[in-house]
């Protein structure tokens, strides 16, 4: 079984990728919901977490997180922001590879990992290839602005601070290239997801890269 990545920035359609997996049966981890169950009221992490921050970054009577004030340590230093990584990413790996194995146990020849996070980090070592989905900037930042109510400059703030294109696309195996329609892109996908399945069946499944 091989275990496909997919990634992208934030606006560029990744999710519609990942749609299209699972409705043609592929098992999906989607690494950031995990990484929000991880810091859940219960999780061990968080207990991790206030040894390292400070015990008052959990509300006292909840246990919840106050994330505000944990990103406010977290990201003062290079050190908070590795000492992060650190507690989170082993718990995040974890899961993900009881679903892969669990995935594995069904006969999948196919697992996905769902991520806006891989690249550069202990999940791309998962993943034996590494489908990156890319869009205009412009059309991102519209999509960014329109899905979560702000404006245009905002969501460029937060595009600007993700890991640039280039070393996304730099590392994929494939890269669906979001400049048309919801509809070509999903047909794309699903000429991708064809060429996995065929690599994972042991056949040549062509050299991947732009689509």
């Amino acid at each position: 079984m091989r275990t496909v990545g997919i990634t992208g920035r934030s606006g560029c359609g990744k999710s519609t990728v990942t749609a299209l997996f699972v409705e043609r049966g592929i098992p999906v981890a989607d690494a950031d919901q995990i990484s929000r169950e991880i810091l859940l009221p219960g999780s061990p992490v968080l207990e991790k977490l206030a040894e390292r921050f400070g015990p008052d970054i959990l509300e006292p009577d909840t246990g919840a997180l106050r994330r505000r004030l944990l990103a406010d340590r977290a990201f003062a230093t290079p050190e908070g922001k590795t000492a992060l990584d650190e507690i989170t990413h082993p718990e995040i790996i974890r899961r993900v590879r009881a679903a892969r194995q669990a995935a594995r146990e069904a006969g999948s020849p196919l697992f996905a990992i769902d991520g806006a996070v891989i690249v550069g980090t202990a999940l791309e070592a998962e993943c034996d290839d590494l489908v990156v989905v890319t869009a205009p900037y412009e059309t991102s930042v519209e999509r960014i602005a329109r899905r979560d109510g702000i404006s245009p400059e905002m969501a460029r703030r937060r595009l600007d601070a993700q890991t640039p294109e280039d070393v996304l696309t730099a590392r994929a195996s494939f890269q669906l290239e979001n400049t048309g329609t919801l509809e070509t892109l999903r047909q794309v996908a699903g000429r991708v997801l064809d060429q996995l399945l065929a690599r994972a069946a042991g056949q040549k499944g062509g050299s991947g890269r732009s689509i």
